[in-house]
C-alpha cells in the first residue's frame, strides 16, 4: 500500500467515525415486554374510570 493511499484511508476512517458521533439518531427507549404490559394495564383503568 503505498504512502498515500494510506493517508487517505486513514482520513476517511476519522471522517466516518466523526460523523457516527456527530449524528445523534433519536431512537426511542427500549420498553420490556412486562412493561409495556403494565401501562396498557394503567391505560386501561384510566379508560375505565373516566367513562363512569
Amino acid at each position: 500500500m503505498n504512502r498515500r493511499k494510506k493517508g487517505v484511508q486513514i482520513l476517511k476512517a476519522q471522517a466516518k467515525k466523526h460523523n457516527a458521533k456527530s449524528s445523534t439518531k433519536v431512537k426511542p427507549k427500549y420498553i420490556s415486554k412486562a412493561q409495556r404490559a403494565k401501562l396498557e394495564m394503567g391505560a386501561i383503568d384510566e379508560n375505565a374510570s373516566v367513562a363512569i
